[in-house]
């Protein structure tokens, strides 16, 4: 049973366009849909939407990451700022964790998951060399072929430690790292409309526009939502499957995963009826993922207890969870900042302040059993909230 969901309804597929970005796109994802019988679940939309080959979001050779820029397309011009690129002592702060994981677990590899533009690879590298840690390779784990080309221009004075990969190796150990890159996974929407549930994705209407529609569904958010009122929300299996992989591949070592999101109590919390999906494009949000194609970026906030869960549950011990401003100062942030400048001090507080990226940005770390035991990560020693996942 099918039933098309109020509003939300792309520009036309229509096979005379230019074929821009856009266009081409939309006729990708319309075959897609035809090829699925004429609805596409949420999660296969946004997958091509973001990684299609030569036309998803983080395919493309737009720059995706930077300051705020001087004017709609100026120079410099970005979807959006992260933490790194926002300041050094983001990168610099976090190598203070690294090093105490290496030591401790007995590794001299680090991988980072969706890498970006490199500044975090860079500060973390150059901080562990400035300390005198020993390490050996860094591996970047990028699908993105413009990514990789920026990341290696980036990173060229440590390509001899440096490797690219687009795929896990069937067993690896090492310090792991990713920063948003959870909330970049595809997600599948479910849509509660007079007390029923539905799978929302994308269907083609009579027109020939990308629109919303719904399906009866036997999938139910992981916590029962209070009431009877209608409610959109996402739920990640996507996510939970790429760490089950990891806690079959890998032997040794931490990860620290840092992201915007909530536990599951907050993030199925009955008044967040409208969910947490959001595009990104020229620094500013919307909420309509069937437009523009290829040009923003779509992502969800991420279900932390879910994640942790999933950990748990496929042998992986959880080290830690913490708001991001506790961890970073947990791990000697204002030491950091006492040796910058004034403008890097300003940017700091960005970082760590409740109001900006510190009280939304948590940060989870995890291990494989060999490495759980015996120590305890710096970035959680004050302010660890294990008990609310």
């Amino acid at each position: 049973m099918m039933n098309q969901a109020a509003g939300g309804r792309s520009a036309p597929v229509a096979s005379g366009e230019h074929p821009s970005v856009p266009s081409a796109l939309r006729e990708r994802v319309a075959e897609a849909v035809r090829a699925s019988g004429g609805w596409l679940p949420f999660d296969r939309f946004m997958a091509q939407a973001l990684y299609e080959p030569g036309l998803g979001y983080y395919a493309g050779a737009v720059p995706k990451f930077g300051h705020m820029p001087a004017g709609p397309a100026g120079p410099g011009s970005s979807d959006f700022v992260t933490a790194p690129e926002l300041t050094p002592l983001f990168g610099q702060t976090l190598a203070t964790q690294v090093a105490q994981a290496l030591q401790q677990t007995g590794v001299d590899e680090m991988w980072e998951f969706g890498a970006g533009s490199g500044c975090l690879a860079q500060q973390v590298i150059e901080a562990l060399d400035a300390s005198g840690v020993a390490w050996r390779r860094y591996t970047i784990v990028d699908l993105s072929g413009s990514l990789r080309e920026r990341q290696q221009a980036r990173l060229a004075a440590h390509a001899d430690r440096v490797a690219w990969v687009d795929r896990l190796p069937k067993r690896l150990s090492g310090v792991l790292l990713g920063n948003e890159v959870l909330d970049a996974m595809p997600v599948q929407l479910l849509a509660r409309r007079a007390g029923q549930w539905h799978e929302r994705g994308v269907a083609l209407a009579a027109d020939g526009c990308l629109a919303w529609a719904d399906r009866r569904t036997e999938l139910r958010p992981p916590l029962e939502i209070d009431g009877t009122h209608d409610y959109i929300t996402e739920i990640h299996p996507q996510a939970e499957a790429f760490v089950r992989t990891l806690a079959d591949r890998w032997e040794r070592g931490a990860a620290f995963f840092i992201d915007y999101g909530f536990p599951a109590a907050e993030y199925y919390h009955p008044q967040r009826h409208m969910g947490t999906l959001t595009c990104h494009r020229a620094h500013r949000r919307d909420d309509d993922p069937l437009s523009d194609l290829g040009l923003k970026d779509i992502t969800a906030h991420v279900n932390f207890t879910g994640i942790a869960l999933a950990a748990q549950n496929a042998g992986l011990q959880v080290l830690g969870y913490t708001s991001q401003g506790r961890f970073l100062l947990n791990c000697g942030l204002l030491q950091q900042a006492a040796r910058a400048g004034i403008r890097e001090n300003a940017l700091m507080q960005k970082l760590v302040n409740e109001h900006e990226m510190g009280e939304l940005f948590k940060v989870l770390a995890l291990a494989p059993p060999a490495s759980a035991h015996g120590w305890e990560p710096l970035g959680f020693g004050v302010g660890d909230r294990c008990h609310r996942l």
